[in-house]
């Protein structure tokens, strides 16, 4: 399901020339696309409104590795570096969908990369933390996101499998990166009413899933697309 690379063969353009809001509506326009043709596999042809225009007012430029930014608008995942992606524009729209954010919500978010899907959120939440394993990339993240206005928005570096007990429980959770099986952790730190999205199985055999907890507190899973992500990096 993960669009090809575009690099090969494209023509260098420099950044400052671009339009990015233009490009931005273009990308708004393939993932309206993207979505009626995976309707059939997710059940879901249609994403929400409110998720396309935050897609179409984040400026996925501003949280990608300078040398990218040609290529921001493709809908394709794009290096971040130390072995890292920013999802394909698709699939981010796909998450946030699934995860139906409401604007009072809490919402962890594991694995902040360059920060793009931390800013996505923070567009329809109330408050977003967000954990990240790289310091390096952690750092960044919190800076693009200051830069961007996103004051709503919490980044540390930390073991993202094991959630931020400090702020839990939290209605939505995004994970942005595959473990082989969903962390009790996270599970744990999920509230009531709460749904999470997460990538999960072995390379080569993931499956993006939603999970939801009931009132009661009883846990239910719906395979919603097979997905290929990093693999959710643990602490030693």
């Amino acid at each position: 399901m993960l669009a090809v690379r575009p690099f090969p063969g494209v023509p260098r353009v420099m950044s400052d020339s671009l339009d990015f809001d233009g490009l931005r509506r273009l990308m708004v326009e393939a993932i309206e696309v993207h979505a009626r043709t995976a309707g059939p596999e997710t059940g879901r042809p249609e994403l929400s409104r409110v998720v396309l225009d935050v897609m179409a007012a984040v400026p996925r430029h501003e949280f990608v590795p300078t040398e990218m930014r040609t290529f921001a608008y493709f809908d394709t995942p794009l290096p971040i570096g130390f072995g890292k992606t920013i999802s394909q524009p698709y699939i981010v729209a796909l998450m946030t969908d699934l995860l139906r954010v409401r604007p009072g919500d809490r919402v962890l978010d594991v694995g902040t990369g360059l920060g793009y899907q931390a800013a996505v959120l923070a567009r329809i939440a109330s408050r977003v933390y967000s954990v990240e394993i790289i310091e390096e990339l952690a750092r960044s993240a919190t800076r693009r996101l200051a830069e961007q206005g996103c004051g709503n928005v919490e980044v540390k570096a930390g073991d993202g499998s094991a959630g931020w007990a400090e702020h839990a429980p939290f209605d939505r959770i995004l994970v942005a990166a595959a473990p082989e099986l969903i962390p009790t952790a996270l599970l744990s730190q999920l509230a009531p009413c709460g749904r999470m999205v997460i990538p999960a199985g072995l390379d080569g055999a993931q499956t993006l899933m939603l999970v939801t907890r009931n009132v009661d507190g009883a846990l239910a899973t719906e395979d919603i697309l097979s997905v290929r992500f990093s693999a959710l990096t643990v602490s030693d």
